[in-house]
């Protein structure tokens, strides 16, 4: 966890820290403004859920394909289950043909969901390569056939999802961003990088405060926040109106706890324990398996075991072990034995 960013400013008192407001999407309301980022794989219903749970005032589901011939698959059944959801929902479709993002966006609102965000941030090649995601940044005029396609076949919300363009050097955001204002998209979340940067290197938060510097609705930074001194420089350097959190929410969902802690007293939280970490696993393991059931909860439970007990001692050999695990009691076993030893 890098902390490269300066301390809470003391110009904001305590309780009315911006990001720790309400806000407002299309006229729905956010408990606060510190957000979960949408990651295929990652933000299911439980992780979602455990997250709110430590304090994120929104989640935005895994990327649902908007090909409804796919809607009746394992995969894309769990992506699109909202059970016991903390209410406004947020369904993120991903598609390059404008009729079948409509119509998917039709379909998750009568799902349950009350806000449809747009992918148009997704680096994956395979993403990537049926021209959706941040494919799309190189085609604006489809760019906004979608988005007006999307906002006019619901009666709810609309948000984007997007990067600063496809390739560095080429970054369109501020066109992209006026034409999404312009077709009543509710809000933007910005991640600061372009397609091309994939991962790597470090978010650039220039663009992202020229964008909310040119538009009215809500902007969203993204990108390479890691800590609450992060989140506080961040929204120091842009200007945004909320922080979404990916990455670095995997195997520390408590990370939005320890933001709004910061941003409400200036001081930085201790970070858990092994006996709170084996407490949050052990409750979240069975919260997958009870989700995904015997076969794909064991599986699916590896990659968050993993990103949990990295940093703790001997965890290389305990992870080889726990892979070879087959059964979901088996696997919970290891994971309490393991964690036990370190408390």
């Amino acid at each position: 966890m890098s902390i490269d960013s300066p301390t809470a400013s003391t110009s904001l008192s305590a309780f009315d820290h911006p990001l720790l407001q309400p806000l407002n999407i299309g006229g729905l309301t956010i408990e606060n403004r510190l957000m979960v980022a949408p990651m295929a794989g990652v933000t299911d219903n439980p992780f979602r859920r455990l997250c709110k749970s430590f304090g994120a005032g929104h989640a935005v589901s895994e990327m649902i394909i908007a090909d409804t011939a796919l809607y009746a698959r394992k995969k894309s059944l769990y992506r699109a289950n909202f059970d016991n959801e903390i209410a406004p929902i947020s369904a993120q479709i991903a598609g390059a043909e404008p009729e079948k993002l409509a119509e998917a966006a039709r379909y998750q609102i009568d799902n349950g969901a009350q806000i449809i965000d747009i992918n148009m941030g997704c680096p994956a090649k395979k993403v990537c390569r049926k021209l959706a995601g941040s494919a799309l940044l190189q085609d604006e005029d489809l760019v906004a056939r979608l988005l007006d396609a999307t906002v006019n076949a619901v009666d709810a919300p609309v948000t984007l999802k997007t990067r600063l363009g496809f390739e560095n050097g080429r970054e369109n955001i501020l066109r992209v961003a006026k034409r999404a204002e312009k077709a009543g998209i509710a809000a933007i979340a910005i991640h600061g990088r372009t397609r091309e940067d994939m991962y790597t290197g470090n978010a650039r938060y220039e663009l992202i405060r020229e964008v909310k510097e040119s538009i009215s609705i809500p902007v969203i930074a993204n990108g390479d926040i890691d800590s609450a001194q992060k989140a506080q420089h961040v929204y120091e350097m842009t200007g945004c109106d909320a922080v979404m959190i990916g990455r670095a929410a995997q195997g520390q969902p408590w990370i939005f706890r320890d933001i709004e802690h910061f941003l409400r007293t200036g001081e930085r939280l201790e970070a858990p324990n092994v006996s709170e970490i084996k407490e949050i696993v052990l409750a979240h393991l069975q919260e997958l398996y009870d989700f995904y059931g015997e076969y794909s909860g064991c599986r699916i439970a590896r990659k968050h075991i993993a990103w949990y007990t990295t940093g703790i001692p001997n965890s290389n050999a305990f992870r080889q072990a726990m892979y070879g695990e087959e059964s979901t009691a088996g696997q919970f076993k290891v994971v309490e034995t393991f964690l036990q030893a370190h408390e």
